[in-house]
């Protein structure tokens, strides 16, 4: 029987594999010659914007009569094109091209043009985000967390270029887990475990190229046991990537146990190929200043972040509404 001869199941696999990869480049390109189309079409629209509502209008109904069953010209999509050509200059159209309608819309509506929207557009190529990742990265800002200014770490001290740049790009400030809720008294442990329970929100969150190696990570150094909360690799920065979280403010001796880390991995796991690994602590609360100061005495490589859960308010809402106990005194 053929379905068991190692040289045709050999063959099915590669056929399966190149009708994939063809598919995949046929609705990229397709994708790429819709929105170009859209442009375009946005861009006589905009020649004709004079005209007033009812041009759009009465054009949507004319496009459907010469086409019928032809979908995605609605008088509110002509106006979504119209916004798109008026906003994105030619020059800066095939990179849109790049990303699904879809994607444009949402784009469209919840930014304005400049660095942070073409900061998205790239980040769904790069990442292949799909329109919901995309949604949810809109609504937790992923942009002014990535570029926030003052991001605490000595990357730029202890890491070679260009892998100190790389690493500080990646770096977020504050992350967040929205897929695990407060509850009262949670222990680390418990949102490690929902961390590894939700993993695949979690290498959202972390950011592009992360793969889990292992939560508790059992290390052996001098004959003791050691654990790591959370390892993870990186393929992009090529490196290991040690997290400690602390459910609680930050403090200096934090870092040493970290760094200690940090080395023990580049003695036991690193190998030739790998850049230096880097380690990244987690607190509900740091205070900047002291964080800075506290890395100034380590040589190994450590960001330092704050992370929020689920349901915790930022701090500037958090003082303006009241707590439960206030409504249940009021009530």
């Amino acid at each position: 029987m053929l379905v068991n001869d190692s040289a045709y199941q050999s063959a099915l696999h590669e056929v399966v594999d190149v009708i994939a990869r063809s598919r995949a480049e046929a609705v990229r390109k397709t994708s790429a010659v819709v929105v170009r189309m859209y442009w375009e079409t946005g861009r006589i629209l905009n020649r004709n914007k004079d005209y007033g509502t009812a041009f759009i209008d009465t054009l949507a109904k004319d496009i459907r009569a010469a086409f019928p069953g032809i979908k995605g010209f609605s008088a509110r999509s002509l106006r979504y094109m119209a916004k798109f050509a008026r906003e994105v200059g030619e020059e800066y159209c095939n990179s849109y091209c790049n990303i699904p309608w879809g994607h444009v819309v949402r784009l469209l509506d919840k930014t304005e043009p400049g660095d942070k929207r073409d900061w998205y557009v790239g980040a769904v190529v790069e990442n292949g985000w799909s329109q919901v990742v995309l949604e949810h990265q809109l609504d937790v800002h992923a942009y002014e967390r990535q570029m926030k200014e003052g991001k605490v770490s000595n990357f730029a001290k202890t890491l070679p270029d260009p892998q100190s740049e790389l690493v500080q790009q990646a770096l977020k400030d504050p992350y967040i887990f929205d897929f695990i809720t407060t509850e009262q008294g949670r222990e680390e442990r418990d949102i490690e475990q929902a961390m590894t329970d939700n993993v695949q929100a979690l290498l959202l969150e972390l950011g592009t190229g992360f793969a889990l190696v292992g939560r508790q990570y059992h290390l052996v150094v001098g004959g003791d046991d050691f654990y790591i909360d959370l390892l993870f690799y990186n393929i992009k920065l090529h490196c290991y990537v040690v997290i400690e979280l602390k459910n609680q403010d930050f403090k200096p001796a934090f870092n040493g146990q970290l760094g200690f880390y940090v080395a023990a991995v580049d003695g036991e796991l690193r190998g030739e190929l790998d850049n230096p690994t880097i380690g990244l602590l987690l607190c509900k609360t740091k205070n900047d200043a002291v964080a800075e100061y506290s890395l100034q005495s380590t040589n190994a490589p450590i960001g330092i972040s704050e992370y929020r859960l689920g349901d915790e308010l930022p701090e500037e809402y958090a003082k303006v509404l009241p707590s439960p106990e206030d409504l249940m005194a009021r009530m």
